[in-house]
């Protein structure tokens, strides 16, 4: 993944640009020419930069996955107790969507560049594949039964939680909530089987 914490002054500003404008507008929407004007530098120094457009989007969702990684898992080691760990992603998205207002960038890309060779579709593709091993560990880390099943089952709450963010419903709570039931409900059953302990 490129690495954003050596670059330039000059590249920290484009990629601060094309990061806003491609998170609110849309990646297949937004130019190299709008991104050189919004960040008040030349298209030849984001050329420079960044070598394409492609390398850009790229750099720009690898950013945003750090910060987002680095969130849950400073949530999860807040966590006292394995089980409350397990759901630390969702209370991570309550915090990560104070500011990030228009959903799942990881989403959005996957959308606009449907592409699996893309880098930055492979970028979007490996952090929901993250976070569903996370939850499988941390599943299986307290305890719970069938932790593979139940990570796939907490991926979806958690993405759906994202994906209606622009409707303002507040499906979050609702999904975190369903979610520690869940837990709650895996361990009340034992082993691969389910059966009762």
């Amino acid at each position: 993944m490129p690495e954003t914490r050596f670059r330039t002054p000059a590249g920290q500003r484009i990629l601060a640009a094309a990061e806003e404008l491609f998170y609110d507008r849309g990646i297949t929407a937004v130019g190299v020419d709008l991104i050189a004007e919004h960040s008040g530098l030349t298209k030849r120094t984001l050329y420079n930069q960044f070598g394409s457009k492609d390398h850009l989007v790229s750099a720009y969702l690898t950013e945003r996955d750090r910060r987002w990684r680095s969130l849950v898992h400073d949530t999860v080691d807040a966590c006292d107790d394995p089980v409350a760990a397990v759901t630390a992603p969702f209370d991570a998205l309550r915090t990560w969507s104070r500011t990030n207002t228009r959903g799942c960038a990881f989403i959005n890309a996957l959308a606009e560049l449907p592409d699996p060779a893309h880098p930055a579709h492979r970028i979007a593709a490996d952090q929901k594949h993250w976070l569903l091993d996370l939850f499988r560990e941390l599943a299986a880390a307290a305890g719970c039964a069938q932790p593979a099943t139940l990570a796939t089952r907490l991926l979806v709450l958690h993405e759906g939680a994202l994906a209606t963010q622009p409707l303002a419903l507040d499906t979050l709570a609702e999904s975190t909530e369903l979610a520690r039931s869940l837990v709650r409900a895996s361990l009340r059953t034992g082993g691969p089987e389910g059966t009762h302990r």
